[in-house]
């Protein structure tokens, strides 16, 4: 890698862990570079500065547009293409999450659906329709909640995942005025 230790250090650990996030290490590192450059880079420089084939570097261009995590740029006078991730952090986390929602929500949403639709055929389907139907309960409420964050503007969005815990001093506020809408607990929830 021709990198500075500190950029090196980024990019290596961010490729570890693209690889636990189900990318991997080559698209991890890719993406971690162009997050960190100061300007955009192209296949080329990509290439030189991670010591990958250009073959790699451009199938990893490829999945990361396929992802929506970065931008194509054209600067005046040079024909060759250039890579970019956008410059707001949340916008990174909220294409992310709609990415992995679109490739692993949605589809086991589908999946479900289609299973509660079919007639058991026994004792044991029945069973295993009615965990099925759990799950697909706390899925869409899951699925909802996602969609009521995906409308907040991030200054909102930060202001509530900063509150944390203190969101349970409201709804214990709003139990005893009455406005209380537990969910029905699980059979593990402590009464």
């Amino acid at each position: 890698m021709n990198l500075p230790p500190i950029v090196q250090d980024f990019v290596l650990h961010f490729g570890e862990m693209g690889s636990r996030w189900g990318i991997n290490r080559t698209v991890g590192q890719i993406y971690a570079l162009l997050f960190v450059a100061d300007r955009p880079l192209n296949a080329e420089e990509i290439t030189e500065r991670l010591g990958f084939s250009r073959s790699n570097v451009s199938m990893g261009l490829k999945e990361l547009q396929g992802w929506n995590l970065v931008r194509l740029q054209h600067l005046p006078g040079d024909r060759r293409d250039y890579f970019t991730t956008p410059e707001d952090i949340w916008t990174i986390v909220r294409t992310l999450v709609e990415e992995r929602k679109k490739r692993e929500i949605d589809p086991t949403l589908s999946v479900l659906r289609d299973i509660l639709m079919q007639q058991p055929g026994s004792a044991e389907e029945r069973h295993a329709q009615d965990r099925m139907s759990e799950m697909l309960e706390l899925i869409e409420l899951l699925d909802g909640w996602y969609a009521d964050m995906r409308r907040l503007d991030t200054v909102r969005l930060v202001q509530l995942m900063k509150l944390g815990t203190k969101v349970q001093r409201v709804l214990d506020f709003g139990d005893r005025l009455g406005f209380g809408g537990r969910a029905k607990p699980s059979k593990e929830d402590p009464e």
